[in-house]
Order: structure tokens, then C-alpha cells, then sequence
């Protein structure tokens, strides 16, 4: 029989680090990384049969829980004719017409297949658009892995950064990456409003876009205040540069119109993943209709993919967002949240520890500390140590958190009743441990 460890040991040997993406590894909570071999709802089974409440939802997609029968019978219906064309299709329209619909802040969509992807061209386009090279990101906000955007980029970065770069300065946060790329790039304390405001003052006319994860998740949850929403768009918009929401984590995911509907405001540009895949490799950019009509094969600025707006993906993708679009699913899925993380408060505070929670719709965040975050300063500052004995205290209790304290946390509609109470007894359980 294979185990997790046996399994880890041989994917070491043809797998760098034994992991096709770094969290997965376990590296900044120790201990052996679970092999999945199923998943149903709200659950996955590792492949020594242990069976987890999943609180990752494949880091965001699974807003419906796994195996969705309609999402699956979605996809074996596109499988039976053909799993790629690299031609159009109706599909691609349908998806497009929803996304727009859904957004309106997106005039026009180009379908991609990762959120790597869409960010990275998001920034070539408003580049392109703009005529400028300098990009502001903030502190903590992760991107995605393209070379100019690993620059204090939180995440797994904040794990696997090469521990000699001074963090102080503009420095990578990978090797690989050409200090001449960073310096097209300006980082800032995120919700810092003087720094903000700072380097608009300063370097506004040169800057062709700012990127932000409205609400973060790769330092854990942390969210933005209403006056530094509000100057983003006004700074951007005064000095003409293009204001990209990051909504690869929190499109259909915080509320069925992004976080930019929550904000009140809208960007020139979005990107979009996870959900609206429902699981399989696919994402998006869009925006301004003016600034869209730049990409090739209209405009001046290149991108393409052979597998963009593949026929499962979209498949997939339509029927989850049909399905998230009916009326209160969100206020649902966001009340089963707020129901576990009170319980766990409460529990916390049973127990001794420091502990806060925040949420927005199906995304949560935990943290050992006095009061919520509001920058990766605060979260850096947050009782790390005691975070890792608490998730191996839930996992042995059969709960799967993220393992990272710079990681949010996603639930599907399927968490709820007994699953939230199991939960909430895995918490007592695991307080009492720590």
C-alpha cells in the first residue's frame, strides 16, 4: 500500500522538491504532505485512506464542493468531442457573455490558462496602452510567478525566498530574476495611504499600472481600508495610469460581482481565475474596451495560447458560475463562515489563546494574534510558531488547513451543518493540544 510518505519520497526523486507547486510541499509547517486520491463535497480522502475536512478547495476553485454532478456531467459532455480544437468555439462566447455580464467593469475578455497568465499579460497590455514600463505592487501581494511581479510577493515566497536577499531593498524574491526587470517595478506597504500617495507625487506620469489583490490572501486574508480603495482609483485615474484588480483569488469567490462590486468602484483591468474554472486550468483578463482593443490580433500588443478558452475548462467554468449565480448563495456560504469562525473565537478565548478571523464571502483568514491584520508587517508579527502546531493539532483531527500562516483559507457551499460542527470540535480539540 502507498503511503504519503512513501509517495513523497519517491516523487523527490523526478520532482523538485516532490511537489508541483511549493505550499504543497509542507515546507513552512513541516511534517509529510498529504497525496489526495479522492474528493467528494467538502471532503478529500488521502491515499492511506484518512478522510479530511478540505479547507483549501484547490486553493479557491471549489466553491460548490468537489464533484459538483453537474460540473462533472458538464465536462464528460465536452470530453466526448474532442478534449481541445485550437479553433473557436460558442462556448468561448457564452463564457465571455457571462463574465461580462457578471463584471461590468469587463467590456472584453481574452481567456487564458492560469492566473499567471492573465496577470502577466494584463501588465504587457497596460504597457502597451500606456506607453510606460513602471508598475506598482504592494507588499505581500502575490501575482503569480511571471519575473517582474516576484518582488515581495507573499505566498509561498514568503517561505522559499532566498534568506541572503536584503528585504529592505527592491531585491527579487526568487533568483532567476534580473535586477533590471525589478526596477520596472515599485513596492509599497500595503494600505499605507502616505507612501501611496508618495509615489504617485513622485513617479505618477511614468507609472503604466498599479496591481493589487483587493482583498489579499497570499499573506493571509488581509483587507483594504475604504480610503486606500478610494485614492488607488483616483491617483490612477488622475495620472492616467491603469488600475489592475488582481481578482484571480477573489473573483466569484467574495461575491458573484468580485471584489471590485464590494469596493464600489471599477478598474480598467481585471484578472480572474479559479472560480470561474470550477477546478480546471482556466482564467481571464479584461477590461476597458479601448484599452482590450490593443492585443493582437487588432492591436500592437501580442499574447496567445494554444490551450486558452480550452472546451472542458469553459464547460466547467459556465456551469459553476450558473450555478453560483443563483440568488443567495453568497449570503449562504458567507453565514456558514461567519458561524464557524465565531465558534472558534470563542473557543480561543476558552482556551487562552490570541487568536482573531476575518471573511468575505467564501474566504476566510485565522490568525494568532491580538486583532485582524492590516498589512504583512502585522501578519509577520502574528505568533507563526503556534499556527504550525495548530495545524498539525487539526490535522490529525481530520481538518486540512492551508499549511501556511501566509495562506487564506476557502470553504465551499457544501460547509455547513455537520461539517462546521465537526470542525468546530476538531478546534476545541486542537486548542486544548497547543
Amino acid at each position: 500500500m502507498n503511503t504519503n510518505q512513501s509517495l513523497f519520497d519517491r516523487a523527490q526523486i523526478t520532482t523538485p522538491g516532490g511537489v508541483n507547486s511549493p505550499v504543497r510541499a509542507f515546507r513552512s509547517v513541516g511534517g509529510t504532505p498529504r497525496f489526495i486520491a479522492k474528493a467528494k463535497g467538502a471532503y478529500f480522502w488521502d491515499v492511506e485512506g484518512k478522510e479530511y475536512i478540505d479547507c483549501i478547495g484547490s486553493w479557491g476553485p471549489m466553491i460548490l464542493g468537489h464533484a459538483h454532478p453537474e460540473v462533472v456531467k458538464a465536462v464528460q459532455l465536452a470530453a466526448e468531442n474532442s478534449f481541445s480544437f485550437g479553433a473557436p468555439t460558442e462556448a468561448e462566447i457564452l463564457m465571455a457573455e457571462k463574465i461580462t455580464q457578471l463584471v461590468p467593469s469587463i467590456e472584453q475578455v481574452r481567456l487564458v490558462s492560469s492566473g499567471t497568465e492573465a496577470t502577466m499579460s494584463a501588465l504587457r497590455l497596460a504597457r502597451g496602452f500606456t506607453g510606460r514600463d513602471l508598475i506598482i505592487k504592494f507588499e505581500g501581494c502575490y501575482h503569480g510567478h511571471a519575473d517582474s511581479l516576484l518582488v515581495k510577493a507573499g505566498s509561498g515566497l514568503l517561505t522559499f525566498a532566498d534568506q541572503t536577499m536584503d528585504l529592505a531593498t527592491n531585491a527579487p524574491s526568487s533568483s532567476g530574476v534580473p535586477q533590471d526587470l525589478v526596477k520596472h517595478t515599485l513596492v509599497l506597504p500595503f494600505n499605507d495611504l502616505e507612501a501611496l500617495q508618495a509615489a504617485f507625487k513622485q513617479f505618477g506620469p511614468q507609472v503604466a499600472a498599479l496591481i493589487v489583490e483587493p482583498i489579499a490572501g497570499n499573506m493571509n486574508l488581509v483587507q483594504m481600508t475604504p480610503e486606500f480603495i478610494k485614492a488607488m482609483r483616483d491617483l490612477t485615474a488622475h495620472y492616467g495610469s491603469v488600475l489592475i484588480y488582481d481578482e484571480v483569488m477573489t473573483g466569484f469567490r467574495v461575491a458573484l460581482g468580485g471584489a471590485q462590486s464590494l469596493h464600489g468602484i471599477k478598474p480598467d483591468l481585471t484578472c480572474l481565475g479559479k472560480v470561474m474554472g470550477g477546478g480546471m486550468p482556466m482564467a481571464a483578463f479584461g477590461g476597458r474596451k479601448d484599452i482590450m482593443q490593443k492585443l493582437a490580433p487588432i492591436g500592437n500588443v501580442y499574447q496567445a495560447g494554444t490551450l486558452s478558452g480550452n472546451p472542458l475548462a469553459v464547460a466547467a467554468g459556465l456551469t459553476t458560475l450558473n450555478l453560483v449565480s443563483v440568488p443567495g448563495f453568497y449570503d449562504k456560504l458567507s453565514n456558514n463562515i461567519q458561524t464557524l469562525l465565531t465558534g472558534m473565537g470563542q473557543l480561543a478565548i476558552e482556551a487562552g489563546h490570541d487568536f482573531a478571523s476575518d471573511h468575505v464571502g467564501g474566504m476566510f483568514g485565522i490568525y494568532f494574534a491580538k486583532s485582524k491584520p492590516h498589512s504583512l508587517d502585522d501578519i509577520t508579527k502574528s505568533d507563526i510558531e503556534k499556527f504550525k502546531r495548530f495545524f498539525h493539532a487539526m490535522l490529525d483531527e481530520g481538518v486540512y488547513l492551508a499549511p501556511s500562516a501566509y495562506e487564506a483559507g476557502f470553504l465551499s457551499i457544501q460547509h455547513e451543518g455537520v461539517v462546521i460542527e465537526r470542525m468546530l470540535a476538531a478546534t476545541k480539540a486542537a486548542f486544548a493540544k497547543i
